[in-house]
């Protein structure tokens, strides 16, 4: 085994310390990308250029990856992280993508980044904060979200942000899903042609009604209605099982 091989294979995940999970995901204009997975800390190492050689294809495919472990909160990282190559500490970095704020640490000498899968929606725009008109019309229709980035409840009759970790309230961007959906190739987009913005107005009219039936039950049984949605997961599930 290469001294390469070797280093891949041995790789740890620098937020948990356990053994990554690689798959392969298309690369574009061909082949495929293997990138590094840790389910525990809900977590991606990418090589350096690893996340702009993704083929659109590949991100979808990343993007189930994700949504298949939204049931599992993820373990919260350590204080220092450090490069699964050369071991030095990791810097935490703010970027911005056409307005889109996200957060991911690199190593300084080049040789990747940490991402956790909630920045990394981000960083692709489907996934985004929340606007003050779309908040307000939120808090209209249920009374507490589960935070997309570390699973904890928010209570948005009171916080605009998740108490816990302090990430914003964030929600599926439709219009960039279905960009990126624009391009794949016929065949991908035959099998997977759907439209998001109609799966969105979906969701939210589903969530008024289930809120609208599960208040009425709330109040036949003297009780208060408590149980927390994750936008973010919600639309990604609808979405994929298109």
């Amino acid at each position: 085994m290469s001294a390469r091989a070797a280093e891949i294979a041995a790789r740890t995940c620098p937020g948990c310390g356990s053994p990554m999970e690689r798959r392969a995901y298309a690369r574009r204009p061909q082949g495929q990308v293997e990138l590094d997975l840790c389910f525990d800390c809900q977590a991606i190492w990418f090589d350096a250029f690893e996340s702009p050689q993704l083929a659109p294809g590949g991100v979808i495919e990343l993007f189930r990856t994700i949504e298949s472990q939204a049931q599992r909160d993820a373990r919260p990282i350590g204080a220092v992280l450090r490069c699964v190559t050369c071991r030095t500490p990791l810097n935490l970095t703010h970027d911005v993508e056409r307005g889109n704020r996200f957060v991911y640490y690199r190593c300084g000498q080049g040789h990747g980044r940490f991402t956790a899968f909630l920045q990394f929606l981000r960083e692709k725009e489907f996934v985004r904060s929340l606007t003050p008109t779309e908040f307000e019309r939120l808090r209209a229709t249920v009374t507490q979200v589960r935070c997309s980035s570390c699973g904890g409840p928010v209570d948005i009759t009171r916080d605009a942000q998740c108490p816990y970790c302090r990430a914003p309230i964030a929600i599926l961007d439709a219009g960039a899903v279905q960009r990126t959906l624009a391009q794949l190739d016929s065949a991908e987009q035959a099998r997977n042609k759907v439209n998001p913005v109609a799966v969105m107005d979906a969701l939210l009219e589903g969530q008024r009604a289930s809120t609208r039936i599960d208040q009425a039950d709330a109040r036949a049984r003297g009780r208060t209605l408590s149980a927390p949605v994750d936008l973010v997961h919600e639309a990604l599930s609808m979405l994929l099982d298109y």
